[in-house]
């Protein structure tokens, strides 16, 4: 009897169980649905790669995309954690950055991001209270004017890397997120960048970075991914996006995954 029960019980935890993991590859289909596809990526940009591979069929990584009137908004965001609550985060920063950029006055990238700010303080409720939970996105965000060539960048907690004439130039990030500081909140900054024709430019989340190997069992690092990235920087974007997926799994081994890995480059 006891046995009956026993095989019973792992049944149900088993059912339970592949309900849940259909229940977040629904989550994840919905998730995918909300990021741009390559399709509009490609109206809207010379040319790009997006490498985007959740941890937990969900994700708290998320890429954007919009243009308006010449402009170009482009950006890739870190919520905190991964899975679920990492994933819904990023629903709430994608929905923002919808409703800040339907106002269509002239876009100016640190302006998005403290409005954004704005918009996740007051949805998570955060006052600055020691108790509360410190959710919040670190985000890299591009404004480029093709017709004038010019990128405007303002990074929370996430750099820029541009790579010209085979030099890398990394436009350095306020360090402080999208959400409650611990310090006073002041404006992000705003950068300006004359751009070129073929200069490539590259947003991406800590994940690729900090992966572990399975050789060396220490993180990959962000002076080696920059390091990679002008290694491959003379290739087309496509082929840079299989060099870079390479490389990731040839250096993660039969490691575990342990966060969200999200990589956006494009051409200008």
């Amino acid at each position: 009897m006891i046995e009956e029960r026993g095989s019973f019980d792992t049944i149900m935890f088993l059912q339970a169980m592949d309900e849940h993991i259909s229940s977040l590859r629904y989550a994840g289909m919905i998730q995918q649905a909300l990021l741009p596809d390559s399709a509009l990526l490609s109206g809207i940009i010379k040319d790009h790669f997006v490498i985007y591979l959740p941890k937990d069929i969900v994700s708290g990584d998320f890429y954007y995309a919009y243009q308006n009137a010449g402009y170009t908004i482009l950006a890739a965001g870190d919520c905190t954690g991964h899975g679920v609550p990492g994933a819904l985060l990023s629903i709430l920063g994608i929905s923002f950055l919808n409703e800040i950029l339907q106002l269509r006055d002239i876009p100016r990238a640190n302006r998005i991001l403290n409005r954004m700010r704005e918009k996740i303080m007051v949805a998570l409720d955060q006052k600055g209270v020691e108790a509360e939970k410190k959710d919040s996105i670190d985000i890299g965000l591009c404004v480029y004017e093709p017709c004038r060539g010019v990128l405007q960048f303002s990074g929370a907690n996430r750099p820029l890397i541009m790579i010209r004439d085979g030099k890398l130039t990394e436009i350095r990030q306020d360090k402080m997120p999208i959400g409650i500081a611990p310090l006073e909140e002041v404006s992000f900054t705003n950068h300006r960048i004359e751009t070129r024709e073929g200069d490539h430019f590259y947003l991406f989340s800590d994940g690729y970075p900090d992966q572990f190997g399975e050789q060396t069992n220490k993180k990959f690092k962000t002076k080696n991914f920059r390091e990679l990235l002008l290694s491959v920087s003379g290739l087309g974007m496509e082929k840079q996006k299989e060099h870079l997926e390479n490389a990731f799994y040839d250096w993660k081994g039969k490691t575990m995954q342990i966060d969200d890995i999200l990589v956006l480059g494009f051409e200008t």
